[in-house]
């Protein structure tokens, strides 16, 4: 009789089920295909540190996300935001089974980190990648958008982002003609910025010159010590990536006891200033971005745009 009232019971609600109107969805066309996506998805995963920050920036707080390059797991800037999310693992090395428990209705990733396992990642629910990194957080925030239904929200924090730009543009004036060098020290490599990069795409949006060298819509140059001499510029920004065993601080120390880094007009002119890997490379995101344009503010006396 227990058996017959189970049978039942699962008939009934499997009949409610099939009464019940489908949840509403849409395709998104992303790098790897056409995804069809929930139109309100609830439980979302992100795997890349632009992405994490372009959906705070559209009021979604994930229920994972891979840990930020730097941070215990959080960059500094989110770390509130993101105090109850779960972390699976780093942009390059997904924890797929803990990503999986999630049980996420929307995962969210990139080509260039994440393209080896699309596969298994759709086998665990809707996926939406885009292309690829580097000076695209714009493109990739508006296709995130896209697919968590927030493209509204996202077209209001551009708007913002955007006018922020254009004051603090207009504000520099003549200063923008200042070329910009841009430098990063890591253990074991050094590069120069070039402008298809997180703060390379920030400085060409403001109008910013940079040095002719640098001047490439290109990525990065790896350089060895006797190049120091293509740092100049009528000012250099330089971060440093540590990731807490000292090797890149004892590198930059290096570095910048060549002599050929004394010898720099920047260096001797003190226009040569260290700032944030976090906010000016490695977040790489929205959010990231208007602490950029805070610190540009300090830097040339300007007066805060925020809001």
């Amino acid at each position: 009789m227990r058996n017959m009232k189970s049978i039942l019971a699962a008939a009934s609600m499997a009949c409610l089920l099939s009464l019940a109107p489908a949840a509403s969805a849409r395709d998104v066309v992303h790098s790897m295909g056409t995804t069809e996506v929930p139109d309100a998805p609830q439980r979302v995963v992100v795997l890349t540190n632009e992405g994490t920050e372009a959906l705070l920036a559209v009021g979604i707080t994930p229920v994972g996300a891979v840990r930020s390059w730097l941070g215990d797991p959080w960059y500094d800037h989110i770390a509130d935001e993101m105090a109850e999310v779960t972390v699976l693992g780093e942009e390059s090395a997904v924890n797929l089974e803990l990503l999986a428990a999630l049980e996420p209705d929307l995962i969210i990733g990139t080509k260039i980190r994440h393209e080896a396992i699309y596969g298994q990642l759709s086998a665990i629910a809707p996926t939406v990648i885009s292309e690829r990194l580097r000076g695209d957080w714009k493109i990739n925030m508006e296709l995130y958008a896209e697919a968590v239904g927030k493209s509204a929200e996202a077209k209001a924090a551009f708007d913002a982002y955007d006018t922020r730009i254009a004051v603090i543009s207009a504000a520099l004036g003549a200063a923008k003609a200042e070329e910009i060098s841009l430098v990063r020290f890591m253990a074991g490599r050094t590069r120069i910025y070039l402008k298809d990069t997180f703060a390379g795409n920030v400085l060409s949006q403001i109008g910013f010159a940079r040095p002719a060298n640098q001047d490439r819509d290109e990525f990065v140059d790896e350089v060895t010590k006797e190049r120091i001499p293509e740092f100049q510029g009528d000012r250099l920004f330089y971060f440093i990536y540590e990731t807490g065993d000292g090797a890149a601080d004892t590198s930059a120390a290096e570095w910048m006891a060549d002599p050929l880094w004394a010898a720099l007009p920047v260096v001797s002119a003190g226009k040569a200033q260290g700032v944030s890997d976090a906010i000016w490379n490695t977040a790489g995101g929205i959010i990231a971005a208007n602490v950029m344009l805070d610190e540009i503010e300090a830097i040339y006396g300007l007066p805060s745009t925020r809001q």
